[in-house]
């Protein structure tokens, strides 16, 4: 498949992927990308976030493909059920650990916790060895539950802007591959 004959989904995290970030970025590059927007991206809302996730997919003309970073991945896994469409493929990066308490707010541990069982679609899953929201074996356990293939992103913190990661062209290059692999009709 190529990015030009897919919606291709950008679904940010807390705070919304702001102007430097890689999800920004990869947004202005790629000329079929929409975002999903959130009323306020700094007081995450279950409902409100998955209805709106669900809303784009619903809304969208050629196959989908989702880009989730962070909250944004509960925000897709939360929205599956609201779905009248089946996403062609989804790139989830950097899970936070929904079951972990130390990891923020009772506000964000309220979108989970994340399902264990097969996403009705072809995933990606980038997980990192350092990451303060998830350990890798949570992302590497969530990979498997969800039959996604499973990439170790080494040591990269949170794969976001303060972890150094605006352009991620290594992100890139896993997106385009994965891309490629899913299939040119759903």
């Amino acid at each position: 498949m190529k990015a030009k004959d897919a919606d291709i989904i950008i679904v940010p995290g807390l705070g919304g992927s702001g102007p430097m970030h890689w999800q920004t970025r990869w947004q202005k590059r790629l000329s079929t990308a929409k975002r999903v927007h959130q009323k306020d991206w700094d007081a995450p809302a279950r409902e409100a976030w998955a209805s709106n996730v669900a809303d784009v997919v619903n809304a969208a003309e050629r196959p989908v493909v989702l880009i989730a970073h962070s909250l944004g991945i509960a925000s897709v896994i939360n929205a599956l059920g609201l779905m009248t469409r089946r996403p062609h493929g989804a790139f989830l990066v950097a899970p936070p650990d929904l079951d972990d308490p130390e990891i923020g707010s009772p506000q964000l541990l309220g979108f989970g916790p994340y399902p264990r069982t097969r996403l009705p679609f072809p995933s990606m899953l980038i997980g990192s060895r350092n990451d303060p929201y998830c350990k890798p074996e949570i992302a590497e356990e969530l990979a498997n539950a969800w039959g996604s293939l499973y990439l170790d992103a080494g040591e990269a913190g949170h794969l976001n802007t303060e972890a150094g990661y605006g352009p991620w062209p290594e992100g890139s290059m896993a997106f385009a591959q994965f891309l490629s692999n899913l299939p040119d009709q759903a």
